[in-house]
């Protein structure tokens, strides 16, 4: 212990050794907390590394024990599968722990009077069909108002094999 605080010897030196995000103008105590314990681990709460996202991917390249032990609690062909599919949506919002990917409404200039979202929802680690559901709204344009229209299930489980389709080649990819 007595060799991590060797070379600073005032509480601002530790903490702008240790790379401490916090401000110590701001709340000294919580910066200095956290310097120690970036010092005593050799880089915070994750190890010196950090978090990323590609170790949230179990994408680690094996230096970094912490970072690559942590992956997504859902199957990333899946998931890669998922996003590359409807690369031509924008999305809304990704959640790679919950495994869910909610797209925004989106047109074709062929058809600006229909608009179309997704909803996909990732569970599980194994890639199959029972770990993956595509849900998926559409509306029409109509005497100045959106109106919701019925949505054939069988477009979803297109969505889903043209997905599992996309996950399993990147698999073979991979391998």
């Amino acid at each position: 212990m007595e060799e991590l605080w060797s070379k600073a010897q005032t509480k601002h030196e530790i903490i702008e050794r240790s790379g401490t995000k916090f401000n110590s103008g701001v709340d000294m105590e919580l910066a200095l907390r956290d310097a120690e314990t970036r010092l005593q681990s050799g880089g915070g709460l994750f190890g010196e590394g950090g978090l990323s996202f590609g170790g949230l991917l179990g994408e680690g390249d094996g230096k970094n024990d912490s970072t690559a032990s942590l992956s997504m609690p859902v199957n990333t062909y899946l998931w890669r599968g998922a996003l590359n599919t409807i690369d031509f949506m924008p999305i809304s919002s990704a959640d790679p722990i919950g495994g869910t990917i909610i797209t925004d409404w989106y047109s074709t200039s062929n058809n600006e009077n229909e608009r179309c979202k997704l909803n996909i929802f990732i569970s599980g680690k194994k890639l199959s069909t029972e770990n993956l559901k595509v849900t998926s709204f559409c509306q029409e344009y109509k005497n100045l108002k959106w109106i919701n229209k019925n949505i054939d299930s069988e477009n979803n489980n297109k969505i889903e094999n043209a997905i599992l389709n996309k996950a399993k080649k990147l698999r073979l990819q991979s391998s």
